[in-house]
């Protein structure tokens, strides 16, 4: 999931220094439902640490491993990186603020809860592509950390949010699927853009063959 409004804290870097280049939309890995990996997964520890740098350098506050060509259970979010962008009374209208940073290992969602709400979202893999989603409030998921402890937690607000989105992307799913089928006819020139590598973006991308 990508961050919004764009900051310029990296505008300075070229899309080169990015460690892993991110999967654009139409390439199969985006369509997979992954598989649950184990401690000795090989190069798990390097693909985390990689998976962190290139999702702030890319400007995300979430990042899956099918974005980075992995067709694995893992993904990481930082939602510290949405309410560093608020001030104290904004914050407030957040039950999670000030956000988490987390990795997630295996995941399953236990439980889906709370209102239905409206969130403007975008992707790495579908850039200059945004849309309000709507959501539940709240998610109970169980997942592994970095290091396979197991944990059962509930998660609120737009944490939850971003949890949910980057989940999505393990279980082979987009969040414009969300969208109707007229919203979705409307961009398909776009998606076909996107597809073909007719777009410009701050990072480098793996476009379908």
């Amino acid at each position: 999931m990508v961050n919004w409004p764009i900051t310029a804290k990296f505008a300075h870097l070229n899309f080169i220094v990015l460690i892993l280049p991110i999967v654009a939309y139409g390439h199969p890995v985006l369509r997979k439902v992954c598989k649950d990996i184990f401690p000795d997964h090989p190069g798990l520890e390097k693909l985390i640490t990689d998976m962190w740098e290139t999702m702030y350098l890319s400007n995300g506050v979430g990042l899956a491993a099918p974005q980075v060509n992995h067709d694995i259970r893992l993904f990481i979010v930082d939602s510290h990186r949405i309410f560093e962008g608020m001030d104290e009374k904004e914050q407030a209208l957040y039950p999670d603020a000030p956000g988490i940073k987390q990795v997630f290992i295996n995941a399953h969602i236990v439980e889906l809860d709370g209102k239905p709400w409206p969130y403007n979202e975008g992707c790495l893999s579908i850039p200059k592509i945004r849309e309000d989603i709507v959501r539940p409030e709240s998610v109970t998921i169980k997942f592994l950390d970095e290091q396979f402890e197991s944990h059962m937690k509930t998660f609120h607000g737009i944490t939850a949010r971003v949890i949910q989105h980057e989940y999505d992307h393990i279980e082979g799913k987009l969040f414009i699927d969300y969208l109707t089928p007229l919203k979705r006819k409307l961009m398909k020139g776009k998606l076909n853009d996107i597809t073909k590598g007719n777009i410009n973006v701050d990072y480098k991308m793996l476009f379908p063959k």
